[in-house]
C-alpha cells in the first residue's frame, strides 16, 4: 500500500472528527460509488491488461498451478482472475474425518478468540460492535453470546474465494446493505472509530453443523474497492448441505473479511492462534483448511 493511501486512511479513520465525516451522506455514497466504478472498470475486457502486473507485483507467478484455469490469459477480465478457481485438491482440509475439527475460511490474515469480549479488547477496537448489530438480529446474537469468534482477512493478492470452517446445514442467508469501509487493520484496531464490520455490506449465512446440532454464523464481510460478494453453486439456498473445506463464495477487487461466529462450547481454539491474537496482538497467516480448534 502506498504512503499517500496509509496517509488517507489514517486521516479518514482515526479521531472523532473523522469519524463523523465518515458517516455524512456524501462520503458514503463517494465511497459506493467509487466502489461500484472499479468494479464495472474491472469487469471490462479491457481490464484484462491488469492481470499480468497483479501477478508480478504479487510474486503469485508460483501459485499458479493451483488454478483451475493457470494460464493468466484464459481469463477476459481483471474480476473473472481476482476471483479465480483453485483445484479441489489444492486446499486439503486438516483432520478431514474429524467432524470435530474446524478450519480455517479462507487464504487470509486470521485472529481467533475465545470470547466476543477477547475480541474487543484486543483486536476489534471500533466503537458500537455488537454481535447484534455484526448478524443484524437480536434473537440470532442471542445464539452466540459468549461465544467464539475468528476474524479471516483476505488481502487484495489472496486467492479470494471462501470455504466452509464446518459441516452442517444452510438454515439462513442473510443480505445486510450496508457501507465500504476498508478492513485493514489501520481501520479495525483504533479506539473511538467507527466499527467498520457493523457497518459494511455483508452477507449472513447460518448452518446447523453436523454431529453437534448447533448453529454457527459465517459472515462475509465485502469493503473498499468489492462490490461483489457472490455464493457458488447454489450453496445459499437454504436446505443445502455443506461440507469443510468446500467452497461457498467469491469476493470481487479488494480487501474483504470472513467471520466465523460459534456458540459457547462448540469450538476451542488452537491455543497458538489465540496466543498471537491477544498476547501478541497479530495476525496469523493461514490457508483454507488448515485447523482452528476442535470441540472438545
Amino acid at each position: 500500500m502506498s504512503i499517500y493511501v496509509r496517509v488517507g486512511m489514517h486521516l479518514l479513520y482515526y479521531g472523532s472528527a473523522q469519524e463523523n465525516l465518515l458517516h455524512w451522506k456524501k462520503t458514503l455514497a463517494l465511497l459506493k460509488s467509487q466502489s461500484e466504478k472499479m468494479g464495472a472498470e474491472y469487469d471490462s475486457p479491457e481490464s484484462k491488461q491488469h492481470i499480468v502486473p497483479f501477478i508480478q507485483s504479487f510474486n503469485l507467478e508460483d501459485g499458479l498451478f493451483e488454478l483451475v484455469r493457470p494460464d493468466p490469459s484464459d481469463y477476459a477480465t481483471f474480476n473473472e482472475f481476482f476471483a479465480r478457481e483453485i483445484k479441489e485438491d489444492a486446499r486439503p482440509v486438516a483432520d478431514p474425518e474429524n467432524a470435530l475439527v474446524t478450519s480455517s475460511p479462507a487464504d487470509c490474515r486470521l485472529t481467533a478468540f475465545p470470547t466476543i469480549d477477547l475480541a474487543t479488547k484486543y483486536w476489534i477496537k471500533g466503537y458500537g460492535f455488537t454481535l447484534e448489530k455484526l448478524l443484524g438480529s437480536a434473537e440470532l446474537a442471542a445464539k452466540f453470546n459468549g461465544g467464539s469468534i475468528v476474524v479471516a482477512r483476505l488481502a487484495p493478492q489472496d486467492y479470494h474465494r471462501w470455504h466452509a470452517p464446518v459441516s452442517g446445514t444452510v438454515t439462513s442467508v442473510t443480505e445486510i446493505p450496508g457501507a465500504y469501509y476498508t478492513v485493514n487493520p489501520q481501520a479495525i484496531n483504533e479506539p473511538g472509530t467507527l466499527d467498520v464490520f457493523c457497518e459494511n455490506r455483508r452477507s449472513v449465512m447460518t448452518v446447523e453443523r453436523s454431529h453437534t446440532g448447533s448453529p454457527v454464523a459465517i459472515v462475509a464481510v465485502g469493503a473498499m474497492l468489492v462490490g461483489s460478494i457472490k455464493y457458488v453453486n447454489g450453496v445459499d439456498k437454504v436446505g443445502t448441505k455443506i461440507k469443510r473445506g468446500q467452497c461457498l463464495g467469491a469476493f470481487y477487487y479488494g480487501g474483504s473479511t470472513v467471520i466465523v461466529v460459534y456458540p459457547p462450547g462448540e469450538v476451542e481454539l488452537d491455543k497458538d492462534l489465540v496466543k498471537y491474537s491477544t498476547e501478541d496482538k497479530i495476525e496469523t497467516y493461514m490457508k483454507v483448511g488448515w485447523r482452528t480448534g476442535i470441540k472438545q
